[in-house]
């Protein structure tokens, strides 16, 4: 009889402790990380699809998208794929998300790298395709701080509205892979919201891709360094906030959150 058929026979605790042990070792597992890797990869591309398409598409055919549509879509777009994908790479999207789980030590820094290099890689695939479909600049679906507000205007609200947005996300992290739904409310919820009210000084990006990706392919950088150093530092103290309030990181629940967990393994028939 195999382990998993076992787990009938014992506790709720210990049986909860035996799968947090089975997920553990699955996000360590090496074989395993081209898969996260792709779900970063495609989940930043669905973002930045919908978040820098809006603009271009209202470029395109004017009036076709509100401003509150273009900002409540990519927090839509962010709920959607935390359901269908999160388990798989935490779903972060973002390289401050991952840079926070790694100073909450929820996530290992020598991934770091390579989640960013694939959200970055998303994010310009998404600006080729874009440009490639609507056949407009790619500059009008990025963000630059707002005429007559100064780019360290734009600094402040990026890392305010960024803070925020970690915050959420690393206090969801806490339970999200128990209660997941309420996770992916939570964060798209945020995201849409900070929008709705800040997107006119800043865009409210809050996101280093979603930036960056339309700005490379229509190689307009206005404002750039906001992009970058705001939702960083906006990060950092987030993951900061999140140690008064909750400790230090590193516990099992929040590391599965961060990390997602794959069970690829075909189940016999009967297997809980």
């Amino acid at each position: 009889m195999t382990a998993r058929q076992e787990l009938p026979s014992v506790g709720p605790l210990a049986r909860y402790e035996q799968n947090l042990s089975e997920r553990i070792n699955n996000f360590n597992d090496p074989r395993q990380e081209w898969r996260r890797l792709f779900s970063e990869l495609f989940g930043t591309f669905l973002l930045i699809s919908v978040a820098a398409g809006a603009g271009m598409m209202d470029h395109a055919f004017p009036g076709a998208v509100s401003r509150q549509a273009a900002v409540v879509a990519p927090g839509l777009m962010v709920m959607a794929i935390i359901l269908f994908m999160g388990k798989v790479s935490g779903a972060h999207l973002n390289p401050v998300v991952s840079i926070a789980f790694a100073l909450r030590r929820d996530f290992p820094w020598s991934r770091v790298p390579a989640y960013i290099l694939a959200q970055l890689t998303g994010a310009t695939l998404a600006a080729l395709f874009l440009r490639g479909v609507i056949n407009v600049s790619t500059a009008y679906g990025s963000n630059f701080p707002a005429h007559g507000h100064s780019d360290l205007a734009a600094f402040w609200m990026e890392l305010l509205l960024t803070m925020g947005l970690v915050s959420v996300i690393l206090g969801t992290a806490s339970g999200a892979q128990n209660v997941g739904i309420i996770g992916a409310f939570g964060v798209g919820g945020y995201i849409a919201l900070a929008g709705l009210w800040g997107s006119p000084i800043s865009g409210a990006s809050m996101n280093p891709v979603r930036t960056f990706g339309p700005d490379l392919v229509s190689t307009t950088f206005n404002g750039w360094w906001v992009y970058g150093a705001g939702p960083l530092a906006g990060a950092v103290l987030a993951a900061g906030i999140a140690s008064v309030l909750r400790g230090r990181g590193g516990g099992p629940e929040s590391s599965s959150a961060a990390q997602g967990f794959l069970f690829t393994e075909a189940y016999q028939a009967g297997e809980s």
